[in-house]
């Protein structure tokens, strides 16, 4: 409590900066407003999946939900930047592809969807033709994280803000999260309030969709956080998180806030080691994670991280064999029953694309 006070109060103290970084962003959107800087249009469907704020929004779980309900209709492919990959410029997974040299999020879809085309290139406006180029049956193309990247003008933008933290509250860096312009929502066809609870109500509902004040083409979507079974980062082997369950969390993501409340209900208790966001796995993070679950001294214990941890993990697959290492895989789930419009208006859009 003391400390999120403290980084709060600090944060208010760099507002002067938050000033000049939104007269940056102000003046570069203008630029593009006024076509003074150039954007490109693809004679294909882009789909961009994106939001306004750094942070965990669920943009990747929101690629494969989208890779899920499209890879059996259409030939879809996914372009992400490949943040914090060791490798520079365009690259295409293939059956040796390492996180290194793609990024976790990107072999992340690789992983789970190893038909479907998984590119990368910080230049989405030079990696698009490149990934046409080597895969010319190509349909339609996820844009992952590239709502911000205004080179490149997609077809359908689905915009996602964080039910705890909606844009329309936040400010922008480094004193909030905002890293574009909150009128930067008007360029949205769909947005989706990710994370909400469960239990959402109806007026609760209205409340926000008159908060965001969408535009009159704009949809707006609800989603909450479900969670599917534990996995064995090595062996596959399925496990449910028993009450009496101990776990020890090991996260290296923007936001673990819902894990650490699904792990308050459902488990014994829990410790956590926490890294940054798209850390890279050292031996000796293992040997930390390793000395701090032997210090557990429950019998019914197990290590838990994510999917997107998980792929930075892999390379210690013989070390990590032998030890209760678990993967618990996360999913948007819409709300309001709503789910299958939002498929519609995705599947209508790459069904009627007109070039």
């Amino acid at each position: 409590m003391f400390s999120n006070f403290f980084l709060k109060s600090f944060r208010i103290l760099l507002l002067p900066f938050s000033l000049l970084y939104w007269a940056g962003i102000a003046l570069r959107n203008w630029f593009y407003q006024k076509n003074i800087f150039k954007t490109t249009r693809y004679g294909l469907p882009l789909i961009c999946v994106g939001n306004l704020a750094v942070g965990g929004t669920g943009k990747s779980p929101m690629v494969e939900y989208l890779v899920e309900r499209l890879r059996h209709q259409f030939k879809v492919a996914t372009l992400s930047r490949g943040y914090k990959r060791k490798t520079k410029g365009y690259a295409l997974a293939n059956a040796s592809t390492t996180a290194l040299e793609i990024g976790d999020e990107p072999m992340q879809f690789h992983l789970k969807f190893p038909e479907v085309p998984v590119a990368v290139g910080e230049q989405r406006i030079e990696a698009i033709p490149q990934l046409l180029h080597d895969k010319p049956e190509t349909q339609a193309i996820i844009l992952d994280d590239a709502f911000q990247h205004r080179a490149v003008t997609a077809g359908l933008n689905i915009l996602l803000t964080d039910y705890s933290n909606l844009f329309t509250r936040d400010f922008y860096l480094p004193t909030g999260d905002l890293r574009d312009l909150k009128s930067g929502y008007k360029r949205a066809t769909v947005i989706v309030v990710t994370k909400c609870k469960p239990g959402l109500t109806v007026p609760e509902k209205e409340k926000i969709i008159k908060e965001i004040a969408p535009l009159p083409h704009q949809q707006v979507y609800f989603t909450t956080i479900e969670y599917g079974t534990l996995y064995h980062l090595t062996d596959n082997t399925n496990i449910e998180l028993g009450p009496d369950t101990e776990v020890l969390l090991v996260t290296g993501i923007a936001n673990p806030r819902p894990l650490k409340k699904m792990l308050e209900e459902h488990s014994n208790s829990y410790q956590m080691l926490q890294y940054p966001d798209h850390h890279i796995f050292t031996i000796d993070d293992l040997n930390e994670i390793r000395n701090r679950y032997n210090k557990m001294e429950t019998t019914s214990k197990i290590i838990l991280t994510t999917e997107k941890d998980a792929v930075r993990l892999t390379k210690f697959n013989t070390e990590i064999t032998g030890l209760p290492f678990y993967i618990i895989p996360v999913r948007h789930r819409f709300l309001f029953e709503e789910g299958a419009a939002f498929d519609k208006q995705v599947i209508d859009f790459i069904t009627h694309f007109k070039k």
